[in-house]
């Protein structure tokens, strides 16, 4: 007897084929599985940004010389400074910060190019509006960098020194530093933790609150067959999602793909039955779809915040680095962005795969144990 046989033979295939009917005739839901991760892939892709540049920047020059000039040329050319105009005096200076139509303010004091030409240290000072600490951060480490490099040029075009140390810096794995190769990847993960668990949420209670749960209750299907037909499909749904995320992630920003497919996808097989087995575990506590997409949208946001999508983990304070550990998209965003990223074989990722199975079983268990095949 075939595989194939012994599955349609099996109590699990109606469940399964049940499901896949109800899929097809709800065409809203499909919809909203295949078609909004596109949508939210280019959102996010181009709206999450975490390198910051082009800072709109005014300049006091109270030096007006050529050196000045040529400060004020190397700062515009970082690309973390856009210069967008002069003004008169530190007033108005401090009305164009005010008035957010510059984010930061170079000033060259009078005897900038006087010290400079003496061979004294010239002094520069580079006024960053620091509401925004991500960008005041960006802003600080840019304007230190070209003074550093424009400070060794000029001592080695004057002084005929050389510089006593240089530090080659090389970045690995992404040596443009673009945000979109580190956001991308774990959009993947993102869109599959929403919609898996969102949707399977509302599987049980649907059934409760359509009336169709008795149906289920005369059937010989026992609690594991009706939870498996359950996922499934919704297994089949996250493949689609995520090779359309992937193939989209690709064409439109030119995401690399290093590593393996066929093991991303078989090491996304433990990701999604953990985020079903949160999603169905949901639907066995909640007892209306409202309630359901309140417990789905409480879980997700530790995922997007504690699970390292955004904000370094290392960076956590230890409680939240302890709650991240209990999250999926943890141990599959190393996954994820270890083999798209850095082409990593499964003997680097088996440590986060084995904890994915580790909470796929967990989830899947209690689940399974809380599932009453009964009308309350």
């Amino acid at each position: 007897m075939s595989l194939l046989t012994r599955i349609r033979v099996s109590r699990f295939w109606p469940m399964l084929w049940k499901e896949f009917i109800q899929m097809r005739r709800d065409r809203l839901t499909f919809g909203m599985m295949t078609v909004l991760p596109a949508v939210q892939l280019v959102l996010f892709g181009y709206a999450i940004q975490t390198d910051v540049r082009h800072l709109p920047t005014v300049v006091l020059d109270e030096s007006r010389t050529a050196d000045s000039r040529q400060l004020i040329a190397v700062i515009g050319n970082t690309g973390n400074f856009d210069i967008v105009g002069a003004v008169a005096d530190r007033e108005h200076l401090r009305r164009e910060i005010l008035g957010a139509r510059a984010a930061a303010a170079l000033v060259i004091p009078p005897d900038y190019a006087r010290d400079l030409r003496a061979g004294r240290t010239a002094a520069a000072q580079m006024i960053v509006d620091a509401a925004d600490p991500q960008a005041s951060s960006a802003a600080m480490a840019g304007a230190q960098l070209a003074a550093g490099a424009l400070s060794t040029q000029i001592v080695a075009e004057r002084f005929g020194v050389a510089p006593p140390l240089e530090m080659r810096v090389r970045p690995w794995f992404n040596p443009a530093q673009r945000s979109a190769i580190f956001i991308v990847p774990g959009v993947i993960g993102v869109l599959l933790t929403i919609t898996l668990t969102l949707i399977t949420s509302t599987a049980i209670v649907r059934e409760r609150e359509r009336g169709t749960l008795e149906q289920l209750v005369v059937t010989p299907i026992g609690k594991t067959s009706l939870m498996l037909g359950k996922l499934a499909p919704f297994m089949l749904v996250g493949y689609v999602q995520m090779s359309v995320v992937m193939g989209l992630g690709k064409l439109i920003f030119h995401i690399p793909i290093e590593g393996s497919l066929p093991l991303l996808y078989l090491l996304a097989l433990p990701f999604m039955f953990a985020s079903l087995g949160v999603g169905l575990l949901i639907s066995t506590i909640a007892k209306s779809q409202a309630q359901a997409m309140q417990l789905s949208f409480f879980f997700m946001l530790p995922n997007i915040l504690l699970s390292g999508y955004i904000f370094p983990r290392v960076a956590m304070p230890e409680p939240a680095q302890w709650l991240g550990l209990g999250l999926p998209l943890t141990y599959f965003l190393k996954v994820l962005r270890g083999i798209l990223l850095k082409g990593v074989t499964f003997g680097d990722v088996w440590q986060p795969t084995l904890s994915l199975i580790g909470l796929a079983a967990l989830f899947l268990t209690i689940s399974v144990r809380r599932f009453r095949k009964t009308i309350e």
